[in-house]
């Protein structure tokens, strides 16, 4: 078994007002997806307060991601999805419609806030959510970082003018996240802490669903080729594997058919 790496501490956490809160996985079994990320991520998991179909996976005592089973009765993609926290969740998904995106459910009332799920004008999915409540849950400790976001699109500029302007990235705003062009790619962070990197060249119209745009999640772990081999042993698939100025990064494809990414390094490039 392995698991997502506690030391890893320069990557944005997954909090904050204009920084992805959570994350969430759309599948067709619960059982099936719980039994899979327990074995290649170490987590755990408990029933959450969305219904039967709904589990909250936890590092240690710190929820890290959401699973919810309900691809195959609502036609929904089995995908990994980003839900990025927003000030006002109607407003948010005007700013989408206003600028080429699609909503295509919300805001609706969910636990202790509202959430949409929306796609931008290249047709990759996210989420918004507006957090109504004070979380019971605790805060992701300073050193941790739960995950990093890498969002691949047909146009690395047109795309962070798009989420800037939805999510008030670069606005100036108090605790708003910065944006940064380095080499072919976009990087966003937050108080200094690299939360997501945006790069050209998907293609809207493929078949392979890693090569149309998609926000892909990318976990630390402590051991990368470990991690690999027991998603190989559990059903899942390896899928690309990349090396760059910042390490290796691979891309897994999980029984139901879910892309994400593990990690070995400390920092995205």
């Amino acid at each position: 078994m392995t698991g997502s790496d506690p030391r890893t501490a320069s990557a944005a956490p997954l909090t904050g007002p204009a920084a992805p809160c959570w994350v969430t996985l759309m599948t067709r079994n619960l059982e099936t997806a719980e039994r899979f990320y327990a074995q290649v991520l170490g987590w755990s998991f408990r029933p959450g307060r969305l219904g039967a179909d709904y589990a909250v996976a936890y590092r240690g005592e710190v929820p890290v991601a959401g699973v919810l089973a309900v691809s195959s009765v609502y036609q929904v993609a089995v995908a990994w999805t980003p839900y990025f926290a927003v000030e006002d969740a109607d407003v948010a998904a005007a700013r989408v419609r206003e600028r080429s995106g699609t909503v295509a459910v919300g805001p609706l009332t969910l636990g202790k806030g509202r959430g949409v799920l929306a796609s931008d004008r290249d047709g990759a999915s996210f989420g918004l959510w507006e957090r109504t409540e004070d979380s019971a849950s605790p805060p992701a400790p300073a050193d941790h970082a739960h995950a990093w976001l890498r969002l691949r699109t047909r146009n690395a500029f047109d795309a962070a003018i798009f989420y800037g302007e939805v999510l008030d990235w670069a606005s100036g705003r108090p605790g708003c996240c910065d944006v940064a062009y380095e080499g072919d790619e976009v990087i966003v962070r937050c108080e200094g802490h690299p939360l997501a990197r945006i790069s050209s060249g998907a293609v809207e119209a493929a078949v392979d669903p890693a090569v149309r745009p998609h926000w892909l999640v990318q976990f630390p772990v402590t051991d990368l080729a470990a991690t690999v081999s027991a998603a190989g042993r559990h059903g899942g698939a390896l899928v690309e594997e990349r090396t760059g100025f910042g390490g290796t990064e691979v891309t897994l494809r999980d029984p139901d058919g879910a892309l994400f990414a593990v990690t070995d390094v400390r920092s995205p490039a």
